[in-house]
């Protein structure tokens, strides 16, 4: 497995200066978690982006402190240490509100050392008429020095012109080619908090983008990699873990869990870690009831296996019975610390990928029709005669059953065809979606 991408371009500074904001405004997204507390952002947040005909990818680091004490921070500054050594070109984001600041000049200094080329974004420069709250930023030692706005695009355009400057550019038929590639398969990584989701990413890329500590909750924002392997390119998202409602009460958590569904809705694949030692438990359930209703074809990884007693059999089973909602899924048994059988999810989730995706004739699907054994159904009433199918969508499957009725089906009848088109056509590691439509006007 290799990493791939085009050239690397970082933000660095320290907490709550706006690199996020500054992040989310180069990219065109909300990808970044933006608030008013100071180290929100932990991780690495990576996302490839396009400015003008020049391709890059653009990380998102964490506010860096030095000679902290506490384990998050001092592990958020290794993790801006190695993202500057990766770099291309580093955007060096200051508040051009506040005074220069110990932080601000000790980080100067690493960035002289690195040799790495530096620009510096004087961050909340609002109005034109704040340009000048960039002059005493000189004393950093730097030459590309712009006063921007992250929050209202101001400066931006100066700004990565200059960052973008030896970046190479793309013709119009090689950005073409790019985005006709092989298309990258989006996983998410959902879990509680403390199952070794970071873990199993640093694992699944050969890297440690993402922090990893025992203190539940490390993970606020969803991070995220790209890697090859075997041809096929696989973007892993490591989401922050999600509790219930009731016991999420700091925002910059709320806001995690928002991030985590949201980005669970933008994967193709979830990957759901359950414990064994602690067994299936009622917020692992409550995890995959959100998996189901996205429509996501899903693994679930039983993550330290080697910690673990009893029968692979048993436990499967044990999952079985605890998320009735995933029993599409496959079940697969690793351990992200020693990398045991972690090589195997690559083609479990894109198997599962390729399911969501699959569509059936319209003929063979109505052959199917033909022979289903409607008599086998219990449901109250009139069985409903059906008279043609077809399939609506993808991710999830979806088929639209035409009939002498309209209104929901019956919760048996459901279960029945679904289990039917899963028999007759697979499917494995997909919800399936059936829907009736009445051919009456």
């Amino acid at each position: 497995m290799e990493s791939v991408g085009p050239p690397q371009l970082v933000i660095v500074g320290r907490q709550n200066v706006g690199k996020s904001t500054l992040f989310n405004r180069i990219t065109a997204s909300r990808r970044a978690i933006v608030g008013n507390l100071p180290g929100m952002t932990r991780d690495r947040i990576r996302m490839p982006a396009r400015w003008g005909d020049k391709p890059l990818e653009l990380t998102d680091t964490g506010g860096i402190v030095f000679r902290s004490k506490s384990q998050i921070p001092a592990l958020v500054s290794d993790q801006v240490l190695q993202a500057v050594q990766d770099a291309d070109h580093v955007i060096f984001a200051v508040d051009g509100r506040t005074d220069l600041t110990p932080t601000d000049l000790e980080l100067a200094g690493l960035l002289h050392r690195s040799g790495k080329p530096v620009s510096i974004a004087v961050n909340k420069c609002d109005t034109p008429a704040l340009r000048s709250l960039a002059e005493p930023f000189f004393e950093l030692g730097f030459e590309a020095i712009f006063p921007v706005s992250a929050e209202h695009g101001l400066g931006i355009e100066d700004l990565m012109a200059a960052v973008t400057r030896e970046f190479p550019a793309q013709s119009g038929k090689e950005a073409t080619d790019t985005d006709q590639g092989i298309k990258g398969i989006s996983i998410a990584i959902l879990g509680r908090p403390n199952v070794g989701k970071s873990t199993l990413l640093n694992r699944l890329i050969g890297s440690e983008a993402a922090i990893v500590s025992p203190t539940p909750g490390t993970t606020r924002d969803a991070v995220d990699a790209e890697v090859r392997h075997r041809g096929q390119r696989f973007v892993f998202v490591d989401t922050a873990g999600i509790r219930r409602k009731g016991k999420t009460r700091a925002m910059a958590e709320k806001l995690s869990v928002v991030m985590a569904r949201r980005h669970l809705r933008m994967a193709g694949v979830a990957l759901l870690l359950v414990d064994p030692i602690e067994g299936v438990t009622a917020q692992d359930a409550h995890i995959a009831g959100y998996i189901h209703e996205a429509g996501r074809a899903a693994v679930v990884v039983v993550n330290k296996w080697d910690l673990a007693h009893g029968s692979q059999g048993s436990f499967r089973r044990h999952v079985r019975g605890k998320l009735k909602m995933l029993r599409y899924a496959r079940v697969s048994f690793v351990s992200a610390l020693t990398g045991l059988r972690v090589p195997s999810l690559f083609p479990l989730a894109k198997a599962a990928y390729s399911a969501a995706g699959r569509r059936i004739g319209t003929g063979e699907l109505n052959r199917f029709l033909r022979e289903l054994d409607m008599e086998r159904v219990t449901v109250p009433g009139r069985k409903p005669k059906f008279t043609y199918v077809t399939q609506a969508a993808v991710r999830p499957p979806t088929f639209v059953f035409f009939g002498s009725r309209a209104g929901p089906f019956h919760f048996g009848l459901e279960r029945y065809l679904v289990n039917q088109i899963r028999a007759r056509f697979g499917f494995e590691g997909t919800p399936i979606v059936v829907r009736p439509k009445s051919r009456r006007r």
